[in-house]
């Protein structure tokens, strides 16, 4: 695969270019929007990889521009603006997925895998769907079998990152790193309360809860009993 990053840090970057290379990838480089619309624009690229912070042109004027053009490129936002306002914003500027900084490299890999196979298709990566329980991330909105659901910011953040890995086993770690952007455990029951809200709204009532809990590892997210 062929990936072009534009990405001002270089640290980042170069992180970056020797894990993506090292994974088997061929990467180009730019440091700036100007440049990187240039290289997206004259070369041919199956994803790109932008960070929203750009000097000279910032991330999402870049998308714009792409999409403008008529390029469907499949685009990963990079971030380290991660409320849900921030994250639609890239999304409804032509970006196909968002990743909020800090993020483990293993997650970027695996989500550019996942922009590659389904061809950069943007309402796959805005809405969900697991069984009967619908997320339209552009509206804000919940709804299972017909009746709509009201969630508060953190539990639709929530919810988005268990249908995004539906059908997986999510840790208590990975929870606290991509919902709550923690680096360490607070040791409090904070993901324990919002899970319990967040089930209470989207199961209870229902027939076949979807939101799991694996005993000693963390939750899992599907239809299975």
């Amino acid at each position: 695969m062929r990936i072009l990053l534009i990405e001002d840090d270089r640290n980042a970057a170069n992180y970056l270019v020797k894990g993506l290379t090292e994974s088997g990838h061929v990467v180009d480089y730019a440091a700036d929007g100007e440049d990187g619309l240039h290289l997206a624009l004259t070369g041919e690229y199956d994803a790109l990889v932008v960070d929203r912070m750009l000097p000279r042109r910032d991330g999402l004027s870049v998308i714009r521009m792409l999409r403008a053009d008529n390029d469907r490129t499949p685009v990963l936002v990079l971030s380290a603006l991660g409320e849900v306002d921030d994250r639609v914003e890239g999304l409804r500027a032509g970006g196909d997925d968002y990743l909020v900084k800090p993020y483990a490299f293993v997650e970027l890999l695996a989500r550019l895998g996942a922009l590659t196979r389904r061809g950069g298709n943007n309402e796959s990566t805005t809405r969900f769907r697991v069984a009967d329980l619908e997320l339209d991330l552009l509206k804000h909105k919940v709804v299972r079998a017909g009746r709509v659901i009201r969630l508060q910011p953190r539990e639709l953040r929530l919810l988005e990152f268990f249908m995004r890995h539906a059908g997986h086993v999510i840790t208590r770690t990975m929870l606290l790193e991509q919902v709550w952007d923690f680096k360490f455990d607070p040791q409090t029951s904070v993901i324990d309360t919002q899970v319990i809200r967040l089930r209470a709204k989207i199961d209870k009532g229902f027939k076949r809860p979807l939101l799991h809990t694996i005993r000693g590892v963390g939750y899992k997210f599907d239809e299975s009993p």
